[in-house]
């Protein structure tokens, strides 16, 4: 894609975003009207509302004859189409696909998940996430074609070999709109850190597999391989079970999924929820807890983050792990009142950080994809993983 070409497409899509909320905002008005508001000229106007009306994403409701004094050709009026998809976020997660869909004022109109193995392949992962759309959209009356970005997530640290470029090629054939693919556990933190005012938070889930991601300074970072938040290897227990990646004790080893139902004893997380205060599984749930917290606390320490944030189907069955990883970050932060560096504490310090458990559900990948794609979060300045057109 030539720099032309790419300016041009930004340009124009900045243009329909402006003509979107202006309606969003306004209701029902003219292209006139419009115009005014948004400063664009009148061929520009015509171009973008022309293909907006085209894809689906506003419709004409009316004209102002009613309103008129005196001659002249009544002006259309037009409106955003209520039923019309906006943005579309899919995580293609480890044993589920889950897909929202929202409205051009960022309202959640339509969502789904389907089920499959953990050892479905991706390109089967991909057929069952496009699938899912079709559904939604046929089944909900929703409208697709005026689709302004599509963000998807996928598993694993950075999607090896050309996964990336796969995932982005088939949701862009079938979907016709721009595409951003990215970890979709990075995607759950920017939703979860969407919801507070920290500006440094870490995010860490729970789930079949262990991953998180950061948001340093108010910004979501990637890492130099794009590996940042990959707390699943981190070593959490020396001498521990061998990990996939080669290395022991990791705490994939302990507090995923699999792991964990095994050494509490247990065949599912609903079991386990349900045999949670039982001695033998309550022993094994705080021997969890205390492996994520000592994994958090030495990163704690090196990020000095406000905020602590674990989610995961793990977590959400046993919250006790949550709780059990909070004490051990206490215990392990620097002391209150302590000369770091000879830099001094500020006033309320010795309170951070806050660790708490995430306040979404199992849609936090495929929303904080639709949070990406606004792009009117600070967390995305200067986030390189969210161009379309990266590798």
């Amino acid at each position: 894609m030539s720099v032309t070409v790419g300016v041009h497409a930004l340009v124009r899509r900045a243009h329909e975003e402006r003509v979107l909320a202006i309606l969003r905002e306004h209701g029902t008005l003219s292209r006139a009207q419009i115009a005014a508001r948004s400063g664009l000229s009148r061929t520009t106007l015509s171009e973008i509302t022309g293909d907006l009306l085209g894809r689906g994403a506003i419709v004409k409701v009316t004209t102002d004859a009613h309103r008129r004094a005196g001659s002249g050709r009544p002006a259309e009026l037009l409106a955003l189409d209520p039923r019309s998809g906006q943005f579309l976020g899919v995580d293609l997660g480890h044993s589920r696909v889950r897909a929202v869909v929202t409205d051009a004022a960022h309202e959640i109109i339509a969502s789904g998940v389907t089920p499959y193995a953990a050892t479905t392949s991706l390109p089967a992962r991909i057929r069952a996430g496009l699938a899912l759309i079709d559904g939604l959209g046929r089944e909900q009356g929703i409208n697709l074609s005026a689709l302004q970005g599509i963000g998807v997530g996928v598993t694993g640290p950075y999607p090896a070999g050309t996964a990336r470029a796969d995932v982005r090629a088939a949701f862009t054939e079938t979907l016709r709109a721009p595409v951003i693919v990215d970890n979709n556990t990075r995607f759950a933190a920017l939703a979860e850190a969407g919801m507070t005012d920290a500006r440094d938070v870490l995010y860490i889930r729970l789930s079949a597999g262990i991953g998180g991601g950061l948001i340093v300074g108010g910004r979501l970072v990637e890492g130099a391989g794009g590996a940042a938040g990959e707390f699943g290897h981190v070593p959490a227990v020396p001498g521990g079970a061998p990990c996939r990646c080669g290395k022991r004790g990791c705490l994939e080893t302990e507090a995923a999924i699999g792991p964990a139902l095994a050494v509490a004893g247990v065949h599912s997380l609903d079991e386990l929820a349900a045999r949670r205060d039982e001695p033998g599984v309550a022993a094994a749930l705080e021997r969890i807890g205390d492996a994520v917290g000592r994994v958090l606390a030495a990163a704690a320490l090196v990020l000095d983050p406000e905020l602590i944030v674990i989610g995961g189907d793990l977590s959400r069955a046993a919250p006790v792990i949550v709780d059990r990883a909070a004490g051990v970050v206490a215990v392990e932060r620097v002391p209150p009142g302590h000369d770091v560096a000879g830099a001094g504490r500020r006033d309320g310090d010795e309170q951070r950080p806050v660790v708490r458990a995430a306040r979404l559900g199992d849609d936090d990948g495929a929303r904080g994809a639709v949070a990406a794609l606004y792009r009117q979060s600070p967390l995305l300045a200067g986030y390189s993983n969210l161009d379309g057109s990266a590798a």
